[in-house]
């Protein structure tokens, strides 16, 4: 794997490989000293350009315990604030011997242009880009949905005759585009609930049915619900009436969760707005997989990192972890 940039590409036999890759780490982090020397004389940058908390610090735990060195690069306070452009910067890194650049930006696209533009030899990990994709959380959500549903079973499993309803902001979530191609990918079965408002234009080529009524989606026994958080720093318009009408028809509260099949999950990829989108009773519910997904997200991470600098040397050696 030379570089993870979109899950619409993601071919199934790669997902799951990354998905078992990450059974495997997660299995390292239960032990009393979860650092590997995997990585050890790897340099990790974390770029981003915009603000993040869960993302940056997932990817510093993942390649820490990999034993890679990592450099923590944010855009505010750096040249970046004064002018430095994508490709100067790029090649900051390359000149210091970042062997992967994990990236976030607001413009969509821009992890692409860093790993094609020739500026670095780096690979080149996206870690949200717009409202383009966020593919290591389409990732993470998989693993957990698939570690709920097998358990220590899971590994070599796709989602087949899995359902999974996505509801919220898709317009302006990267999440969401990313989880429909892997978890279609995977073979789940996935619906959007969103106010009309909030759906991008042209969603034809997505695989995935449409609803705007929630209580309709959740009537069909979804086997999890992933609630989306709504992005009202990227809204310069009313998408909907108020935030109390759009709890009441698109959040998740205890009475709906009550109403779903046994076994049915919740999920949130964070940081949730509480009362808004999901009620403290869901978000805290035993079908709550919030604080699995974060923990999660190192394993994933790693096995991505993993993939992206050692694997291939060891495929050719034929070693394991």
């Amino acid at each position: 794997m030379r570089h993870l940039l979109d899950t619409r590409t993601l071919d199934r036999a790669t997902a799951l490989r990354i998905l078992d890759v990450a059974e495997d780490m997660a299995d390292t982090q239960s032990r009393e000293v979860k650092k590997l020397p995997t990585l050890r004389g790897k340099t990790v940058v974390n770029l981003f350009f915009e603000d993040s908390t869960r993302t940056r610090i997932s990817f510093e735990a993942a390649a820490k315990r990999l034993s890679a060195d990592v450099i923590n690069f944010a855009a505010k306070g750096s040249s970046v604030s004064k002018g430095e452009s994508l490709k100067d910067t790029a090649q900051t890194l390359e000149a210091i011997g970042a062997d992967a650049v994990v990236v976030r930006h607001p413009a969509s696209g821009a992890p692409q242009t860093l790993a094609t533009s020739g500026w670095i030899s780096a690979g080149v990990v996206n870690a949200g880009d717009g409202t383009h994709e966020h593919p290591t959380q389409a990732l993470l959500d998989a693993f957990t949905i698939r570690k709920r549903r097998y358990g220590a079973e899971s590994r070599g499993r796709d989602l087949s005759g899995i359902s999974v309803v996505i509801v919220g902001d898709v317009l302006h979530s990267r999440v969401a585009r990313s989880n429909v191609w892997l978890l279609s990918t995977l073979g789940a079965d996935v619906t959007l609930v969103s106010p009309p408002t909030l759906v991008p234009q042209n969603t034809s080529l997505w695989p995935a049915r449409i609803v705007y009524d929630l209580d309709q989606a959740l009537a069909m026994g979804p086997d999890a619900v992933m609630m989306l958080r709504i992005q009202l720093e990227r809204m310069n318009a009313a998408y909907f009436p108020t935030e109390r009408e759009y709890s009441r028809r698109w959040g998740l509260d205890a009475l709906r969760v009550a109403g779903l099949p046994d076994g049915s999950i919740v999920m949130h990829p964070g940081p949730m707005n509480r009362g808004l989108e999901i009620s403290s009773e869901a978000a805290d519910s035993d079908r709550s997989t919030v604080l699995e997904q974060v923990a999660n997200g190192v394993s994933v991470r790693m096995a991505v990192l993993y993939l992206l600098l050692a694997g291939e040397r060891d495929d050719e050696r034929g070693g394991d972890l």
